[in-house]
């Protein structure tokens, strides 16, 4: 009786190189630049926001405290570099790459309506409401009409007559809301993403902290719209 050998093909082993794939260069930029995006939109954009409705609180005692305000400011050493290199150039790069994130970005909430996507739809919604409503804010607070850092007593003034038209006043209450949510959240997000707040836990709790200091900033940021507009006006 003939016996017949297995015909089968031995298996044979996958090679296994050492180490990873390097990446690519478009990842390892976008990498790059997501980080970036992230820093900057706490430091030093963040840090900025903080100190313009801390200045803009000053409106609650008058327009000469305002005006004093808008003074020191202004007096700063190199003030004029520090505007560019910690507010201008930030605050171009934070909202065009951002606003680049949300064109290439697809929305899942109308077939995933969880609220990761209902955040992440919010954000990018106030990040837009954000960046529009700053442009047209700093060409016509710091480059139209009266010079405020020639005359920082007039910025009162200046501020005033732009919220007696109705239709600025809510223009300027939305983006209040919008901006000190769009901060809030960032604040979640950049700690998710640089492992600050590791695990669910950590992260809901943090969350809990981020949403009562965006409630605060925008009482805060409401609070000095009314400063201005709940006057007579200023000649």
């Amino acid at each position: 009786m003939a016996t017949a050998e297995s015909s089968a093909a031995p298996a044979v082993r996958p090679t296994v190189h050492s180490g990873v794939q390097p990446l690519r260069a478009g990842e390892g930029i976008s990498f790059f630049c997501r980080k970036l995006h992230s820093l900057v939109g706490i430091i030093p954009l963040g840090a900025f926001l903080l100190e313009h409705l801390l200045s803009n609180y000053e409106a609650l005692k008058g327009p000469a405290a305002y005006g004093a305000q808008v003074q020191f400011l202004n007096s700063l050493p190199l003030v004029r570099l520090l505007e560019w290199a910690f507010i201008f150039l930030p605050l171009l790069f934070h909202g065009l790459y951002g606003l680049w994130i949300w064109l290439r970005g697809r929305s899942n909430i109308v077939y995933y309506p969880w609220a990761g996507n209902w955040l992440y739809g919010a954000q990018r919604c106030t990040g837009l409401i954000a960046f529009a409503y700053i442009g047209q804010h700093v060409v016509r607070q710091r480059f139209m009409g009266v010079s405020l850092p020639e005359h920082p007593y007039a910025a009162f003034a200046k501020v005033q007559h732009e919220l007696a038209n109705p239709w600025m006043l809510a223009v300027y209450i939305v983006a209040m809301i919008a901006i000190c949510w769009h901060f809030s959240y960032g604040i979640w997000l950049f700690a998710a993403k640089w492992g600050i707040t590791p695990g669910a836990t950590a992260r809901k709790r943090f969350g809990y902290l981020c949403a009562a200091l965006g409630l605060g900033l925008a009482i805060l940021g409401l609070a000095s719209i009314w400063a201005f507009a709940g006057k007579p006006l200023a000649l």
